[in-house]
Parts: C-alpha cells; structure tokens; sequence
C-alpha cells in the first residue's frame, strides 16, 4: 500500500496533473479531428464516448510517465 501511496503523491505533485492536462489537450484534439472529423462536422453522429477517451489516453500516458520517471530518480542508488 506505501507504493500506492507514493505513486498517487506523485501524480498529483510537481505540476504533473497541469502538464497532463496541457498534453491531453493538444494530443486528444488532434487526434479527435482525425478520427471524428466527418462526426464533428456534423456529417456523422458525434461518438461521445470515443470523444472521451480520446482525451483520457493521452492524460493517462503522460501521468504514467512523469510518475514512473519520479518513482525511479526516487529510487536511484547514489554513485
């Protein structure tokens, strides 16, 4: 339980959430126009769920990332 602990402290500190957010923003849009365009231009039924995770993918990845780059400088032996 003490990992979890770590890994969701590191999660929110550090301005990761912020830097996430930012990348999942930009990332999740891009993406969005390319597989929904036509659906976001009205042509086609707009797939909200898609929309979502879209978002959400790009937000998780860079979360994992950042913490898994703090969690192992944390862990690192001294030289």
């Amino acid at each position: 339980m003490p990992a979890l602990r770590q890994v969701c402290r590191c999660a929110l500190s550090g301005g990761v959430p912020r830097r996430s957010l930012v990348v999942a923003l930009f990332v999740g849009t891009i993406l969005n126009l390319i597989n929904q365009g036509d659906a976001l231009l009205g042509a086609t039924p707009v797939n909200w769920i898609k929309i979502v995770l879209t978002y959400l993918v790009p937000y998780a990845v860079c979360t994992y990332g950042a913490v898994s780059f703090q969690m192992r400088e944390a862990t690192k032996c001294p030289s």
